[in-house]
């Protein structure tokens, strides 16, 4: 009987996804996530010590020198996430270490996360919540709680990609208007009636409500600063979804602040798991710990896409679908 190669899993994953790995590996499993911070550092190299295949998530950082130190045997390193922030990637390829994602999977449950963040915060959804926990309504009366409805109004979506184009569909089901900023105009035929613009600068002043679904990248990061958001009408709503990085921070706060911003419905953080905290003191902010991927079925879709990635590797000696690079 052959010997199943040896696959270090560095975070506890669902199930399914645990059974799976079973089948066809000798699995060597991580912490649970209430046993302290998530593998790192020499933590990570020791735990794949050994292994042919690592199966990582954000948290675990493979920065240059924990690549350096992986094991010679180590072939393959698959994240369960679509982002690769957390690796090096440059410095597992010159190990020889192929590294891979797992996009497409998260689409659906994204888009729902942020049209949750996007009603969130309209319909001021966040202080009714903590009124009601507080125990402090008093009933309903024909002014309390003021939001504003979405239906007419202008979304505006910054990266049109597959959740991009998943919110617009959500968001012309209740009635709004969708204008959007990509590098490349769609075709016609998946617009369904957008507006495009080839500026940021230009998309802003036309959205009752920014919605970000791009990458965070250098040229990304800071996107949402002090300059773009004045080009927003008063009494806009910022909606992110995608990397806490697009957001200066304290330019939103203080256009919250303000009432430049109404509100924003937020479930990425920069610096994650540490969320910068003048956002907590604000009422009209709806704060989600990064859910946007968090069902059963999209978790474990990931899960079994990382999987996909890693059996190609290990077990058919092929190149994987979703390399990176």
């Amino acid at each position: 009987m052959a010997t199943k190669p040896v696959l270090a899993i560095a975070r506890r994953l669902p199930e399914a996804v645990e059974r799976r790995a079973r089948q066809d590996y000798a699995v060597r499993l991580g912490p649970d996530d209430d046993a302290g911070p998530p593998l790192s550092g020499d933590a990570l190299v020791a735990h794949a010590r050994g292994a042919d295949g690592l199966l990582v998530a954000p948290g675990n950082a493979v920065t240059a020198e924990v690549a350096a130190a992986l094991p010679a045997r180590l072939r393959v390193i698959a994240t369960f996430s679509v982002g690769f922030e957390h690796i090096d990637v440059t410095a597992a390829r010159a190990r020889g270490i192929t590294v891979t994602n797992t996009p497409d999977v998260l689409t659906d449950a994204t888009a729902d996360i942020a049209l949750l963040c996007m009603l969130g915060a309209t319909r001021r959804a966040g202080e009714g919540e903590a009124l009601m926990r507080a125990g402090a309504w008093t009933g309903w009366t024909p002014t309390h709680l003021m939001g504003v409805q979405v239906t007419g109004k202008r979304l505006g979506i910054v990266g049109m990609g597959r959740i991009g184009q998943a919110m617009a569909h959500r968001a012309r089901a209740v009635g709004m208007a969708i204008h959007y900023h990509n590098r490349r105009r769609l075709p016609p035929g998946q617009e369904h009636g957008a507006v495009f613009h080839d500026t940021v600068e230009s998309l802003l002043p036309c959205c009752d409500v920014v919605s970000l679904h791009c990458p965070a990248t250098p040229e990304t990061t800071g996107l949402m600063n002090a300059a773009r958001l004045a080009l927003l009408p008063r009494g806009a709503v910022l909606v992110n979804t995608a990397r806490g990085a697009l957001v200066d921070d304290e330019a939103l706060i203080a256009a919250l602040k303000s009432g430049h911003v109404a509100a924003a419905g937020l479930d990425v953080y920069a610096g994650e798991p540490t969320v910068h905290p003048g956002y907590r003191a604000l009422p009209n902010t709806v704060l989600l710990p990064h859910l946007g991927s968090a069902t059963v079925e999209t978790r474990t879709a990931m899960g079994f896409r990382a999987l996909d990635n890693l059996d190609s590797v290990l077990l058919r000696g092929e190149s994987p679908v979703d390399a990176i690079g």
